[in-house]
């Protein structure tokens, strides 16, 4: 007999043994009751014995359930009556009292089991919605540590394919959605496979095996969705051909997707949120230098035309010539005071969203008309997000620009202020159309 023969053996007589265990259980508790009565009822008699039965039928209904808690009851029943009724060593029935203790045995054993039947339930659910939870957050956990796209993915493929036992893979892009990570690495997709995800992607609806759209592939996608688009596609997949994920599981992977989907929209807006720095810095350094750069050509540009004009007046000099120099003289100061002009501070059109127009050179605000008024924090952090208009601006970013840095973590300044602006500026507050959220990151004012 080789070893999974042995195996095979061994699995059924634990599972004997585990059948036969409970009624085993219950009919020496019986018998230990039975023991019990014989020993006291010759001293007090027979009147107390058939209350010594309850905890064994109490016990087989509340550990077993309901058949080994009626058997139980039977059996106490049986005992009872051959025992300690007259006629003795007889299962005749003859008072209505033993009558009503033998009804009495079969209610507890049936009430016992289907309240212990409910507690079991109840447990079971608990464990099972702990152990979910717990799966959900050690993904997220996993997931926060991820600085990019393809890292999110990889960790993503990686525990999907080890909580379910099955081959992951994860799509983006299009209308050819491309392989971003797989678990194994080297997992290769037919053209059908390619089509089911795409379909994934563009409906935003499972599709692959058991979906009801591109049936013919081994995979079934799932669409990895954001509350504006859909961000990609994780595939999952059997090497036996079975549906990877049972409909018991379902809402457990549509959770953790979402999990993924938080964690590429968190990526994209940290991305976001990091250009926007760089273009900040950028036109920082590049004001800083035309301003420099104004500084120390003024007065040169200024000397060279007043010696022009002092040639000129001479008569010294070639008037044509000096009239040449004076001209480029002037073109280059021109140009210098474009150039300072230029920068994202320096435009005076106001900004109108919505209803509401922005006038930052002014420092006005109104709606439909009318104009706001608004405290100087409200204002600050409506004018920062109005030199950027569509950018995501973090938390620090805003309670530096209008409380300083030594406030850059008191969050809670900043959203009094947001929801102060909500309140004056948007026709309905409770779903803001102005000055969205951007969870976790910032805030950006929406235009256009």
């Amino acid at each position: 007999m080789n070893d999974t023969e042995l195996m095979t053996v061994a699995a059924r007589k634990a599972s004997a043994a585990s059948i036969v265990r409970p009624y085993a259980e219950m009919l020496a508790m019986v018998a230990a009751s039975t023991l019990a009565g014989m020993l006291i009822a010759p001293r007090w008699g027979n009147s107390a014995v058939d209350l010594l039965y309850l905890p064994a039928v109490l016990a087989a209904a509340g550990f077993y359930g309901l058949v080994p808690g009626i058997l139980a009851a039977v059996t106490s029943a049986l005992a009872f009556n051959y025992f300690f009724t007259e006629p003795f060593r007889t299962f005749h029935i003859n008072s209505p009292e033993d009558i009503a203790t033998v009804v009495f045995l079969f209610l507890v054993a049936l009430v016992t089991s289907q309240l212990a039947a409910r507690m079991r339930a109840g447990a079971r659910a608990a464990e099972a919605s702990a152990a979910r939870n717990s799966t959900i957050a050690g993904l997220a956990r996993r997931l926060l540590s991820c600085a990019g796209d393809e890292q999110i993915a990889k960790i993503a493929c990686r525990e999907l394919g080890r909580l379910f036992d099955c081959n992951a893979v994860m799509m983006r892009g299009g209308p050819t959605p491309q392989i971003v990570a797989a678990r194994p690495a080297h997992a290769t997709l037919t053209p059908s496979d390619i089509a089911a995800a795409a379909w994934a992607i563009e409906s935003g609806k499972p599709a692959g095996r058991g979906a009801e759209a591109v049936n013919a592939t081994e995979w079934v996608f799932y669409p990895v969705r954001s509350d504006t688009a859909v961000l990609g596609a994780i595939g999952l997949a059997r090497n036996d051909g079975t549906r990877p994920v049972a409909s018991g599981q379902l809402d457990l992977l549509d959770s953790l997707v979402d999990q993924v989907a938080l964690a590429l929209e968190r990526a994209r807006l940290e991305g976001e949120a990091r250009e926007f720095e760089r273009v900040r810095e950028r036109d920082r350094v590049r004001s800083v230098l035309l301003s420099s750069i104004g500084q120390d050509l003024r007065g040169p540009l200024a000397a060279i035309t007043k010696a022009v004009g002092a040639i000129r007046r001479s008569g010294l000099a070639d008037k044509s010539l000096t009239s040449v120099i004076g001209a480029e003289a002037s073109k280059v100061d021109r140009y210098i005071s474009n150039l300072l002009e230029v920068g994202p501070e320096s435009d005076q059109q106001p900004i109108e969203t919505g209803g509401v127009t922005i006038d930052l050179f002014r420092r006005v605000v109104s709606r439909d008309g009318e104009e706001v008024h608004l405290t100087p924090k409200e204002f600050a952090v409506l004018a920062e997000l109005a030199k950027h208009p569509g950018r995501v601006l973090t938390h620090s970013h805003l309670l530096r620009a209008a409380w300083g840095p030594a406030q850059e973590g008191q969050t809670e300044y900043l959203r009094v202020a947001v929801r102060a602006l909500r309140q004056k500026l948007e026709s309905d507050p409770s779903h803001p159309r102005l000055i969205v959220n951007e969870p976790a990151v910032g805030y950006r004012l929406l235009t256009g």
